[in-house]
């Protein structure tokens, strides 16, 4: 299967499963009198297992220590060490749930009494927190991908409080733009090349560093596929060839923050944009792949002063604009 064979079916963009490629979690392979790279029956069960196991909540990091430790005693320390986690998130949710459910019986008694209460009142809450016990948690064992799939997607959706609502100013930046091969990480070089160079770090230490789609490409191998980045520059700062000189005008955007190869989190942020009751997608653009931007957050301490920091944190923006009342 092609890259875009793959992206299509399994419903994972092209984005991450070239950052699974980085990350050396799978591998494509180019056959003999055939144009495309391939992935092949291994690497698609590969694939497979990874999908799952993201759905599960493991992290990139140990999902690649599974795939490099064959001993079983670690795999199980390493899904020990996520339902403790899950566990902890399950017995929060549920106290919260159990405050909730008394609130609603206190005030349904009070309604039927005409006695008003006063929420905010600390006696009165405190009152209600101290009797709570917590409700024990059973794990029911997941019976198929379909379940895995509703619970996911559950969990995956975002809402108001996950994203934020920021406006990006107008800038003047220095644009890199590379296609084929693998153009973040030739981008990413000639942007650190040009931050080192140029010392922009001294002349301008609030410089931002953005990133995007340029194009999202058509071939089934990926081969015409493109990335730009971009690094805010002074307004009177010159820039040399293969850099180009460009104006960002800036505007609203909606962010929501991901770790470092968390790239299929675009498609919960799509949806958040497109069922949002305030606001939304604000294209000015014909190609739209220009205006859903990357920004790599606090790159100066990255580069600077972390730079074997794998800790990368970086914001998915999308330009949008309020609803129309």
């Amino acid at each position: 299967m092609t890259i875009s064979e793959v992206s299509k079916n399994f419903n994972i963009s092209t984005r991450t499963l070239r950052y699974y490629e980085q990350m050396e979690l799978i591998q494509s392979k180019k056959k003999e009198d055939y144009a495309y790279r391939t992935y092949d029956e291994v690497t698609i069960r590969r694939l497979q297992q990874i999908i799952v196991l993201r759905k599960l909540r493991i992290p990139l990091k140990q999902i690649k220590s599974i795939f490099q430790n064959t001993e079983q005693s670690r795999i199980v320390e390493i899904f020990q060490e996520n339902m403790a986690e899950v566990d902890i998130e399950i017995t929060a949710l549920t106290t919260i749930k159990t405050i909730l459910q008394s609130l609603i019986e206190r005030l349904n008694e009070s309604e039927k009494i005409n006695v008003k209460l006063d929420l905010l009142h600390d006696s009165y809450i405190l009152k209600i927190v101290e009797p709570l016990s917590l409700t024990k948690i059973n794990f029911k064992e997941v019976k198929s991908m379909e379940e895995l799939n509703k619970a996911s997607e559950s969990l995956n959706k975002l809402h108001d409080r996950d994203v934020r609502i920021i406006y990006l100013p107008p800038a003047t930046v220095a644009s890199i733009h590379c296609v084929g091969g693998v153009p973040e990480i030739e981008t990413g070089n000639f942007i650190n090349q040009f931050i080192r160079e140029t010392k922009l770090y001294e002349i301008k230490p609030d410089f931002r560093h953005y990133g995007f789609n340029n194009p999202n490409g058509d071939m089934p191998d990926g081969s015409d596929h493109g990335y730009e980045r971009w690094v805010t520059i002074p307004d009177d700062y010159e820039v040399k060839a293969p850099f180009t000189k460009k104006l960002f005008s800036g505007g609203l955007y909606c962010a929501y923050m991901i770790p470092m190869g968390s790239f299929d989190e675009w498609f919960k942020l799509y949806d958040w944009a497109e069922n949002n009751d305030k606001y939304e997608l604000n294209f000015k653009e014909q190609i739209v792949e220009r205006e859903c931007m990357e920004e790599h957050l606090n790159y100066i301490n990255k580069f600077m002063l972390s730079p074997d920091d794998i800790t990368v944190q970086i914001d998915l923006l999308l330009p949008i604009k309020q609803r129309k009342q």
